[in-house]
């Protein structure tokens, strides 16, 4: 049989700008799904209007659209696809794969927020209203072959909890939606940063339970601030000028091991895509987290 055809994706939470980072995860992704001469996709998780801002969507898509990063297929928004969701967890449900949990928040602040053995243990397929609903995982150990860290080992519900996959305010979560969501887009390879390393067991799961084959997985280093922290909207990172377009894509390019020539920093976007699209060598991607502002290390 051929290989199935690559389908990769940039699937940002719009709860603020993108800002270096996000920039350093969309590039790879991109230029991994132009190397394999497949299909780019963007997809807006915006399902926690909490947690979201009114003007982060367009702002996100416009520094894409700015940086030249455009996917082939319509933007999806997951704030568009409950009637999909709530059916997949009326399945879980059924199937016993899903449960509601009655534990209150201050069992789960007492408990770390983790969620007591006979909540787990209750199964209650049919959960009142107000609950939340958790994925039931199994104790297992789950393997991959990471595409850049290569073989990948993680125990699964030993050290991570059951995730919820409905919460109590009624908003579907992400351990959920995303796995959907790649199944139904026909996702075969995902680039994010390391950070997510740790839920790629638990979504294996919820792709199994589903009785799909999960797509290959690698895990980029994040880009961390002067500080050491994860660039992020809780550590304030700025957002991307997108008059600088060029620029921001030359230094994600040297962020990512690339080593474009200097002249490329002045280049437009499109010229600087061009290069690299040509030159992109996923070997050459760092191992360990990166400063926003320091020479890779490899």
């Amino acid at each position: 049989m051929p290989p199935l055809a690559y389908r990769g994706r940039f699937a940002p939470s719009p709860t603020g700008p993108l800002h270096f980072g996000s920039l350093v995860t969309a590039l790879a992704s991109y230029l991994e799904a132009r190397q394999h001469q497949g299909t780019w996709l963007v997809r807006i998780e915006d399902l926690d209007p909490l947690r979201e801002s009114s003007t982060a969507t367009d702002q996100i898509l416009a520094s894409l659209e700015a940086h030249q990063l455009r996917p082939d297929e319509p933007v999806r928004f997951q704030s568009q696809r409950s009637e999909a969701y709530q059916s997949a967890i009326d399945q879980l449900l059924s199937r016993g794969h899903a449960y509601g949990c009655a534990c209150s928040r201050k069992e789960l602040r007492a408990l770390g927020g983790h969620h007591t053995a006979a909540c787990h243990e209750r199964r209650l397929a049919h959960p009142t209203p107000g609950q939340a609903i958790r994925f039931a995982l199994n104790d297992d150990i789950a393997h991959w072959d990471d595409q850049l860290l290569g073989p990948q080992t993680l125990a699964v519900r030993a050290e991570v909890d059951d995730p919820v996959i409905l919460r109590k305010e009624g908003f579907f979560a992400y351990q959920l939606a995303v796995v959907l969501d790649d199944i139904d887009q026909g996702i075969s390879h995902i680039v994010r940063g390391s950070d997510l390393l740790d839920t790629t067991g638990q979504q294996q799961q919820i792709f199994r339970s589903f009785s799909a084959t999960y797509p290959r997985w690698l895990h980029i280093p994040v880009i961390l601030n002067e500080q050491g922290q994860k660039l992020s909207k809780q550590t304030h990172a700025p957002a991307l000028n997108n008059d600088h377009a060029g620029l921001n894509l030359f230094r994600a390019l040297k962020a990512l091991g690339q080593q474009p020539p200097a002249h490329l920093s002045q280049g437009e976007p499109g010229r600087v895509l061009d290069w690299a699209c040509t030159h992109w060598r996923r070997e050459r991607v760092p191992l360990r987290p990166q400063r926003e502002n320091d020479p890779p290390e490899h």
